[in-house]
Order: structure tokens, then sequence, then C-alpha cells
């Protein structure tokens, strides 16, 4: 199935194409004008596209290496692209590296926080209290965890066009581009030693669908849980400090593949422990599997996220969070497993907040409106590429405007089907649109009433009423559809009814009752749903329709943009392996300096400022350190790499490929980086490596893992540091 990846909650909207290098676009001034639509004027004239606007998020098949040798004065020769690749590991929603000649693997926190919930055992709050594996037999198998090492790209593009040249529609397109990727992943799998060896392979769209790549990786399905500091630390400073610095945060965790006999594997390829770390000015490269961006969106589809869409998401999100944390405020049951949804919910919506921010901000829109004129100029330049593409642009503005006509269906019947919408109503519209299912269909219907989970009534509830004020918010209250949905209630109280007497509020009276026969038409989920269907209907035609014609006219502009440009300006990130380039750097913000790095006293500081309960409170083993502990250790650090979403667990290397750094963040100002990359004000945020051996060390006394980081030297428990030699 082709990748067409969007991370994290993650689904991004973005722009531009604007003065780049080489033969990249030009810087453009003085043309463009402020959109009367947005929220604030600006000087349009003091706005000037730069360099790199579209990002540094390079493939390691077209590495800029004239770039890299005129920016730091060494060019990357393919063993030091190999080992950076095959160092470095994607993980599910998250990037990882070997760091140890015996499979140990580095990692966010927040990326193994669900994972180390899997492995706890009756009685053990990891969350809460860590997990250290003192010996290699006591390293824990964490299920469904693997780790994929991209060992191969291969150019499929002319394959791709090849099968769809024949296609009459788009529809028809879609399909057989979906037809040939999925032939395309098989034979490469196999090509490298198939499945039965760990063998997988997909197909990446970049550029919109200007080139396809086949991405073949080798997955280790053997991973095991090493080490993971206490949430408190691992987060420290929550929701509040996310997405900001300085920081003082030790999200990081340890894991290990085993290979096939069992034993820890061997890798070729890892990233050693720089005991020195880094310093300002130095540069370092980021790898890792960025999830998404949408820097090749047009200014007029951002105008549609910036107006319909991502508003709407953030307040959807707000909602969410609130359902649950009331369920959790309220239950003394409620698990770590909706903790983690909560953190989950409560990033996305940080997120949101920045991108809807930035969406609304007319310098930022301004200059992603001059990356599209920039990208109209160069074509009108060639009058080939003219004739071919010219009228892309206006075709794609034509389509937010018919979106833009089914606007209100699209707000009422958004994540219709999202695991954060009523599990009671979600049943109701399996059932509902399923009809008089019978033979295949109907066991298809009963499996899909299965998989949807139990939700706590009172979340059921919440989820409910909140889309019964989404039908009375965007259909009108009196209108016929919300009358019959409402049946003369409240959109609270119609919910906690439907919750408590529907037989579709959990999946194993909703299968029983469909198997039966006995459903009956006046369930009043049913009835809520069937209220509705005529108008879901024709949404999902509608909106069918204009995305499979929106993703058609991306894709020619895609081809048009790769036609001007090149490889000079990077692809849309696509959660598969990139490289970038980076200093580590301090910046200005709120007035004042935010320093390259910041120490262990920064964290006690804030502990001591903000006291016990806070996000800033600490470990019961961080609260007297030994004297040996020394808190002039620097913890994080900021570098202009180009990151998003993905990026998390991502090594920070130094230009001889030492591990210097994990990047778990970036700064508010990042938040932007979606639509347009400014490494002038834009950070990731990165544990340094100091900050970790220090805690690892004497925090942890995981000796026997500072002795295989940083002396070489296997030892497979902590007792054997202490036999005799």
């Amino acid at each position: 199935m082709i990748v067409l990846r969007r991370f994290l909650a993650g689904f991004w909207a973005v722009v531009l194409l604007l003065a780049g290098w080489g033969s990249g676009p030009a810087s453009v001034q003085g043309q463009a004008t402020v959109d009367p639509r947005a929220p604030e004027q600006i000087e349009a004239d003091t706005v000037e596209a730069g360099r790199f606007d579209d990002g540094r998020m390079w493939t390691f098949d077209a590495p800029p290496r004239a770039y890299f040798n005129e920016e730091y004065g060494f060019e990357p020769d393919d063993a030091w692209l190999e080992k950076a690749r095959l160092g470095t590991l994607r993980i599910p929603g998250c990037t990882a590296s070997f760091v140890s000649p015996n499979g140990l693997v580095l990692t966010n926190h927040h990326c193994a926080r669900s994972h180390a919930t899997a492995v706890r055992r009756p009685g053990e709050q990891i969350l809460q209290n860590g997990f250290y594996a003192d010996r290699l037999d006591e390293e824990r198998s964490v299920p469904d965890l693997y780790a994929d090492q991209l060992v191969r790209i291969t150019d499929v593009t002319d394959a791709v066009r090849s099968a769809q040249a024949q296609a009459q529609t788009d529809a028809e397109r879609m399909q057989a581009r979906s037809d040939v990727t999925d032939s395309l992943e098989t034979a490469l799998a196999e090509r490298a030693g198939g499945k039965k060896d760990g063998y997988r392979a997909e197909v990446v769209s970049l550029y919109d669908g200007a080139r396809y790549k086949g991405y073949t990786y080798r997955r280790y399905e053997d991973v095991r849980l090493v080490l993971i500091p206490e949430l408190q630390i691992g987060y420290f400073g929550g929701d509040t400090d996310n997405f900001t610095y300085p920081r003082y945060a030790l999200d990081m965790a340890l894991l290990r593949v085993y290979g096939p006999d069992g034993k820890p594997l061997q890798p070729e390829h890892y990233f050693e422990w720089d005991v020195q770390g880094s310093r300002p000015g130095d540069p370092v490269f980021v790898v890792g599997n960025p999830g998404s961006t949408l820097r090749l969106e047009t200014y007029e589809q951002l105008l549609f996220r910036r107006d319909i869409q991502d508003a709407n998401l953030l307040a959807t999100l707000r909602g969410r969070i609130e359902a649950l944390e009331d369920y959790v405020d309220a239950s003394d049951s409620a698990s770590e497993t909706w903790e983690n949804r909560i953190f989950s919910l409560r990033n996305a919506a940080k997120l949101y907040n920045g991108r809807v921010n930035a969406l609304n901000d007319a310098y930022v829109m301004t200059r992603i409106q001059r990356g599209d004129q920039a990208f109209r100029e160069a074509l009108q330049r060639d009058s080939s590429l003219q004739a071919q593409y010219g009228g892309l642009l206006d075709s794609m503005a034509a389509i937010q405007d018919q979106k833009r006509k089914v606007a209100d269906a699209y707000q009422a019947f958004r994540l219709m089907q999202s695991p954060y919408a009523s599990a009671t109503l979600r049943r109701a519209l399996a059932v509902t649109m399923a009809g008089d299912a019978s033979g295949t269909q109907r066991e298809k219907l009963l499996d899909q009433l299965r998989s949807i989970g139990a939700q706590p009534r009172g979340v059921d509830e919440r989820f409910a009423a909140d889309r019964l004020q989404r039908f009375e918010q965007y259909f009108g209250a009196d209108s016929d559809v919300v009358t019959a949905a409402l049946n003369g209630q409240s959109p609270a109280d119609r919910a906690r009814r439907l919750v408590a007497q529907s037989a579709l509020a959990d999946s194993a009276s909703a299968v029983d009752a469909v198997s039966a026969g006995t459903l009956s038409d006046d369930d009043p989920a049913l009835r809520v749903i069937r209220a509705v269907a005529e108008q879901y209907r024709s949404y999902r035609s509608a909106w069918s329709g204009l995305t499979a014609r929106q993703e058609a006219v991306a894709e020619q502009l895609g081809r048009a943009r790769y036609a001007v440009f090149g490889t000079d300006v990077p692809p849309d990130a696509t959660f598969s392996l990139r490289l970038s380039d980076g200093v580590v750097r301090g910046y200005s913000y709120n007035g004042t300096q935010a320093p390259a790095t910041t120490t262990f006293y920064g964290m006690y500081g804030h502990y001591h400022a903000f006291g016990d309960g806070s996000e800033w409170d600490l470990p019961d083993r961080w609260m007297d350190p030994p004297p040996t502990f020394d808190r002039s250790t620097p913890v994080n650090l900021v570098s202009t790499n180009d990151i998003t979403g993905g990026n998390s667990g991502s090594p920070l290397l130094s230009q001889d490929l030492k591990l210097v750094g994990l990047v778990f963040d970036g700064n508010i100002e990042s938040l932007a980086g979606d639509f347009l990359f400014m490494p002038d004000r834009m950070r990731s945020v990165s544990v340094d490596v100091r900050g970790m051996i220090e805690a690892l060390d004497e925090i942890y006394d995981a000796d026997r893992i500072v002795e295989e980081v940083t002396g070489g030297e296997f030892v497979e428990s902590e007792a054997a540091l202490s036999e005799p030699r």
C-alpha cells in the first residue's frame, strides 16, 4: 500500500515553494500582495523567500553533497551515508538508533512509554517508578514492538507511471497506483529475502507523486525493554513545557534488539557515544523519520485549513481531552493507558494550536503566498512547462472553493469513525451503512462491531453529546434531521439516554443483537444515525470526489515543481528516512536569549520554584542524588536541524557520526514548520549525551550500560562488575 504518511495526530497542512539555492526557486520581492483574507496586514515588500523555506530534510538517495561541502567543509562519502542510514531505525511512530555493538537501542521516553506499560507485571507502576533491567536476562520482551532498518532504496517511478498510463479517470489512476505499489512492495521484499527472513518494503510517494521510491526494510521483531526513567523526569515540565525551550527533560529510553538465535544482535553499524558532547557552533546531523509536513501545499489549500479544517480540529481535541480528564479524575481504576491517550491528545492539541497560530500569521502566510508566485513565474519562463502545467494552481484553488460548499457537512461528520468518537454511535453507523447485510457482508459487519472497543460510559456519553451538538450547530437546530436525531431532547440528555438504552452500547450486545436479528429499529443510537444517514452518504460521495481530484492535481503540481527545481528542494516528510543538517545554537526569545545548552541546575531550580505536585516535581531518587552527581552537566540542547513529528528518538550526530544528543521536541516557533522552515527561529530540542551518561551513572546505577556505551565492554549484569577480573 503506498505510503503517503501524515504523522501524529498527523495529517498536516502546508505550503510553498520559495526561494532556494542552486537551480531552486529564486527569491521574489516586491510583486506579491497581502491577501485581503489575511487576518492582519503587513508590508508585503518586507517579506522575502529564504534559501531553505522548503526545509532541509534530505533523502538518502539524493544527499546535497556540494551544499554540505560549501556549508561545513566536508562532503559525505558513500561509507558515511551508509553508516548513518543503517545505524538508524524506525519504530512505530518514532525513530531509534543502534548505540552499541550489542544491539542496544536508544529512543525517547515518550516513544517507549506505551510499550513499557505493556510489559509491566502485577503491582508494578512502570510509568511512575521507571524500570531498569540490571541483568541481561531481565530485559523484557515487548509485544508488538519492532524496529525497521532501511537497507535499500529503489526508484520505481517508471513502473508506477506505466501502470497509470491507461487509466481514464482520477479514481482509476488511484486504483492503478494502489495495485502496482502492492505488487512492487511484494517484489522488493522478495528480492531482499522475503518476509520469512524479516524483509518488508514500502513504496513512498515523494514530491506529491513526482517520484516514487521503493524502501526495503529489515525488520527486527525481538525488541526488549532495558531502561525507562520515571514519567515525571521523562516528561519533566509536562504539557506546559511541551514544544518549548529552555528544557530539562530526560526524555530517553533504552531497548535492545535480539537476533533469531535469541542473543543480542551485533549490528555492523552503530553510533558511539561522544562523552565530550557538542559545543555551540558545532555542525550536527539528525537522521530520522519525519512524519509529515505540508510545505508543498498551495496557499489556497492552506487558507481552507486555516478557515475550516485546523481550528475546528483544535476545538475537537480540546473537548476530547476534557472528557478523558473528567473520566480519569472521577475514576479509581483508570489505567495508565488512558493517561497515555491524554498525553497524546495534549501533544496534538498544542501542535494544532501552533499550526492555527501560524496559519493566522500574516508574515508566514505572505511568505507562503510568495512561494506560489515564485513557482508560477518559474513555469511562465518555460513555455513547454507553462503549456503542460500552467493552470494547475488555479485548478487547486477552484477545488478549495468546492470544498467550502460542503464545509458544514465536513464539520458535522468529521472524525465520525475515529476512536475518539462515541463507540455506540460508531456501531450504529456500521449497522446503518451495512444495510440489509447477509452472508459475507454480514460477517464483515460483525467483525467491525467486535473491533470497536469498549469506552467508559461517561466518555461515550461525552463523545456522543459532542456529535449531536455538531449536528445542531452545522445543520441548524430547527432542521428536520436534527429534530429527528434529538427527539425533543438536548444533545447531552439524548446522549445519556442512547448510551444507557442502546443495544449497541457494547460490542458483545451489538453482535448478539445483529446475529439474532433482534436489533430494534427504535434503538436510540440507530434512530440518531438514520436521521442523518442521507446527508452522510451525500457528504461522503462529494468529499471522496473532491479528495480524488485534489490528489490528482497535487500530483501534477508535484511533477511541475520537480521539473523546475529537481532535488535542490527536498520533498515533504513521509515518515521515511531523512538526513537533516544544522548547528548547535541558541536563539533570541521573549526579549532574552535561550542558551545552546541547559544543565541539571535548571532542573532543580524549576523544582524548587514550583514545588511538589507540580509538572516540575522530581521522582524520589532524584531528590537526594549522590554527592558525586554533577548538576552542571548539560541535560538538553538546541540546534538548527529541520525536524517534525516522527523525528522523536532520532540520534543527533557529530560530523564523525558520534552520538551527541537525542532529539525529542521542537521549540514553540517550530510548529509553523509544517508549512515553512525558518532556521533563524526554529530549533530542534535534544537530550544531551552528557546528561544521559550522568543520569545513567549517578542516578540509576546502570553501570553495565555505561560500560557498554562508553567503555566498549559488554557486561551481562550489575553483579558481574564487582567480580574479580
